[in-house]
């Protein structure tokens, strides 16, 4: 495992978050938003939302209509939107406007399951509670052999144990890049694979 950490710092040393925020409220509204749709996409409905709903107290207050319609370029938006009103009117009642920095108070907000708290807490808190599992993580921590199951919740317990805890947050931002890049879903670049046949149990398969 230390191999193949140190392989993806040196192929992607500046991998970040790709959805744009400047707030962890922002960053809130955009994973929601980012569930079964590209950050890419995300990234361009958002300017115009942040502009328009600046505080937890203003989502929460909008006619959900009107919030549907300002989030509408994305899947499932009317579901996004009333998940997004309802996490923003717990955020004003229950915690002062301000959303939380702990894992127990994120799950209670509608709309978000440990993959968007982690993502949450990681890149706005820098709070190292999880390691995020998505499609690319869930898909090449199987081909890496990383893991042996499909749950979700079950791969993170393994990365949790595989993944020293300050790389928690930069780990699946990496995986990410690579399965994007490289190891894509149905024709991966083995050849050019910068963890290599040595590091990789799919190679070339």
């Amino acid at each position: 495992m230390p191999q193949v950490l140190a392989a993806l710092r040196r192929a992607y040393p500046d991998a970040r978050c790709t959805l744009d925020y400047s707030s962890p409220l922002e960053l809130l509204v955009a994973t929601i938003l980012s569930a079964q749709c590209t950050d890419v996409l995300v990234n361009k409905v958002t300017p115009d939302l942040f502009r328009k709903y600046r505080t937890a107290q203003a989502y929460a207050q909008a006619p959900l209509a009107q919030l549907q319609r300002d989030v509408n370029r994305v899947n499932f938006y009317r579901n996004k939107a009333k998940s997004i009103q309802g996490a923003c009117r717990l955020i004003v009642e229950r915690f002062g406007g301000r959303v939380p920095n702990r894992m127990e108070d994120l799950l209670d907000l509608p709309g978000v399951a440990r993959k968007t708290a982690n993502v949450v807490l990681g890149n706005a808190f820098g709070v190292q509670e999880g390691v995020v599992v998505d499609t690319h993580v869930m898909r090449l921590s199987q081909r890496l052999g990383l893991t042996r199951h499909t749950d979700r919740d079950k791969i993170e317990q393994d990365l949790i144990g595989l993944v020293p805890r300050r790389d928690w947050t930069v780990f699946p931002h990496r995986m990410i890049l690579h399965g994007r890049q490289v190891c894509t879903a149905q024709r991966p670049k083995c050849a050019t694979c910068p963890l290599g046949r040595a590091l990789c149990p799919s190679y070339a398969v």
